[in-house]
């Protein structure tokens, strides 16, 4: 990991009202005990009061901008903050009473800032809510779509997925429009015809490199197709070095980082398989090809 993403990944921004500042400096005494570096940004009286809306409005820019990854809000209910903060775009901010709330707003809607409320619950049990949100993963998986629908994108980022894209089916189409809702520029990989037959077989790929190339190029979400002749995209990740790298998948972004050896300043997106019409049958060339034999053979 860079050490600017490092940083900024271990950062927590703190914030709030007058109403918040003796509960701020406990919340920051238990973050530092979970190894979270903080920036207390103030207020830092309670005595004097002071409007939530422009402090809210500080730590909405510094975790919009991604100078900082993490906040803390916190003012008598914890709304006021939270509207504030989530006037931007890549600000997720959760009013957050309870444990459960906590858990959910992580794993479901990747939460980046908490709003608590001091006259909600009592500094332990704020403090019992604050250490579930920061300990809970973001969920993945389904939640990732739904969440980068949220974010502000940069269209100066070049995306990049790969597969071998053999008969295009809905799920394929789902990927690349996703990829490409990312960033500006969408960079698909393919499989070479011998790399495909390393992985699937000697009977695949069904379409040859080029057939694959030309039918994905039709795509307006696609911007360029590269042929690579490898089972796995590695070597051509490392020479275009995309900002975003996307793969259709059941794994978390770690462990795709981790198994594909991606490195750190590429941003991971896992876009969840797609299954057809609520069944428990996923999108797949492979159960076309199977389909098609099995119909060939009872029609022979």
């Amino acid at each position: 990991m860079s050490d600017l993403k490092g940083i900024a990944n271990n950062l927590v921004v703190l914030s709030g009202d007058h109403n918040g500042v003796a509960l701020k400096e406990i919340v920051k005494a238990e973050l530092n005990k979970l190894g979270r570096h903080c920036i207390d940004i103030g207020p830092y009286s309670p005595d004097i009061k002071v409007d939530y809306v422009d402090y809210a409005t500080t730590l909405g820019k510094i975790v919009d901008s991604g100078d900082c990854a993490w906040g803390v809000l916190i003012c008598g209910t914890g709304i006021g903050v939270s509207i504030a903060a989530n006037r931007f775009q890549n600000v997720r901010a959760s009013v957050v009473h309870d444990l459960n709330v906590a858990v959910k707003t992580r794993e479901h809607n990747d939460s980046n800032v908490i709003c608590l409320g001091s006259w909600v619950n009592t500094d332990e049990v704020n403090i019992e809510i604050l250490r579930a949100w920061a300990g809970e993963p973001f969920g993945e998986g389904r939640h990732v779509k739904r969440v980068e629908k949220t974010k502000r994108q940069d269209k100066d980022k070049v995306v990049f997925t790969n597969g071998i894209f053999d008969l295009l089916h809905a799920g394929h189409i789902n990927l690349l429009n996703f990829s490409k809702s990312l960033g500006g520029k969408l960079v698909v990989g393919i499989n070479s015809d011998r790399a495909t037959k390393l992985l699937k077989g000697n009977d695949r790929p069904i379409n040859n490199e080029q057939d694959r190339k030309a039918i994905l190029e039709t795509l307006t979400c696609v911007d360029e197709v590269i042929i690579f002749d490898d089972v796995t995209p590695t070597e051509l990740v490392n020479s275009l070095h995309p900002d975003i790298l996307v793969k259709g998948a059941e794994w978390t972004s770690d462990e795709v980082r981790q198994r594909d050896n991606v490195p750190d300043d590429i941003e991971i997106k896992v876009f969840p398989l797609l299954y057809k019409g609520g069944s428990n049958a996923k999108y797949s060339t492979t159960s076309l090809v199977e389909k098609a034999r099995v119909g060939n053979d009872s029609a022979s």
